[in-house]
């Protein structure tokens, strides 16, 4: 196993609502991380086709026409842009991991907040679905299980991923832990909306400070530095980017398109960066035209590729200190248990035996830490 790894994050926008053109976008950020030298190459959340903000900023009874879209442009794991995505893998000797909304046989209106990390042989080897849509979310996508709580053990590493507020969950934190994960991938929206302008301008509260919109740069980083000094591993935070053309269709089906327009324009951004595995942040860089390396901390508000290189020799010597599911842990006191089934609304018996419906073939059987 290789003990250094180049990273590539790719903060960028998807073409809003498109599952092809954002495949193609996707495949040609790839092509350039792996000319580059990138060994893996990581999207946002639900990259692909886009992240459904405007269920936080507009009644639901003005967003049927975009929750219709949005199923429209959700990908089928076994469909064209996963296979043009796992082709490019392989093409190019680089592993991906990246967001996609997921649409199922199973139904015409059900969707996952899904993440893919797909091996450089082009094989998927991580199928995640988000355990918990938060806040709005619920209003786009479904609980998910727990089987794509897994550790891609490559040959770079042993690599996981959550997404967004599972970030907040520990237990599912901890069963990454568990597998021994050296670099920890979580992915972000562009951003998250939690008040209106309007609502920032109520009085004071009972301890005197004014309601303030959610910081979600701050917790992100937070959130994301607290899994690396507790598994010792490094950590990929990848954020996207809400482009002008996404703003323009959120804000011109609301009744007050101006002001939606204007405070999608001026709510915080979410940042890609790295951290190392006592939580720290961890310069990365990015490639001036000429092709020399420009060291900078974070992207936030252009596109761009951050790149960084990660020796996982430095998981090692934090361990001494806190080994939190080793040395460290009261294995006879404290125990996780974890259901990694694959969960389907119906198995069906005929004649011939048992039908295995879409979902579930290539699945592997289930195990618990």
């Amino acid at each position: 196993m290789s003990q250094i790894i180049k990273v590539a994050a790719c903060h960028a926008s998807p073409i809003f609502l498109s599952a092809k053109k954002t495949t193609e976008k996707s495949i040609s950020l790839i092509q350039e991380a792996s000319r580059r030298g990138a060994n893996l190459v990581i999207f946002p959340e639900t990259f692909i086709p886009a992240f459904p903000v405007w269920s936080s900023i507009r009644p639901p009874t003005d967003n049927h026409d975009l929750f219709k879209r949005m199923v429209k442009e959700s990908i089928d794991v076994s469909g064209p842009e996963v296979n043009a995505l796992r082709a490019t893998a392989k093409q190019n000797g680089t592993m991906i991991s990246i967001g996609i909304s997921e649409k199922v046989q199973s139904s015409c209106g059900t969707l996952y907040n899904s993440n893919l990390i797909i091996g450089d042989d082009g094989e998927i080897l991580v199928h995640h679905r988000k355990l918990m849509p938060t806040f709005f979310e619920k209003l786009t996508w479904s609980p998910g299980d727990g089987y794509g709580l897994r550790v891609a053990d490559t040959k770079f590493g042993k690599i996981g991923n959550l997404i967004c507020g599972e970030n907040s969950n520990p237990l599912a934190r901890y069963s990454l832990m568990a597998q021994g994960e050296q670099v920890h991938i979580s992915s972000w929206p562009a951003i998250w909306p939690t008040r209106l302008p309007s609502a920032t301008s109520e009085p004071a509260n009972s301890a005197g400070a004014k309601a303030a919109n959610y910081d979600n740069i701050n917790a992100n980083r937070i959130r994301a530095a607290a899994h690396c000094f507790e598994a010792k591993c490094f950590g990929i935070m990848s954020a996207g980017i809400l482009d002008s053309e996404a703003i323009e269709i959120i804000a011109s089906g609301s009744h007050n398109p101006e002001m939606l327009a204007n405070f999608l324009n001026n709510s915080p951004r979410g940042a890609t960066m790295f951290l190392d595995p006592t939580g720290a942040p961890l310069k990365g860089f990015t490639y001036r035209s000429d092709g020399t390396e420009e060291q900078i901390d974070c992207l936030q508000h252009e596109e761009g590729i951050l790149y960084g290189t990660m020796n996982l020799e430095d998981c090692i010597e934090g361990k001494q200190y806190h080994d939190t599911s080793g040395g460290y842990q009261r294995l006879d006191v404290l125990q996780l248990k974890v259901d990694r089934t694959r969960r389907v609304p119906a198995k069906f018996n005929d004649e011939s035996g048992v039908k295995v419906t879409e979902d579930e073939k290539d699945q592997p059987a289930s195990s618990d830490l």
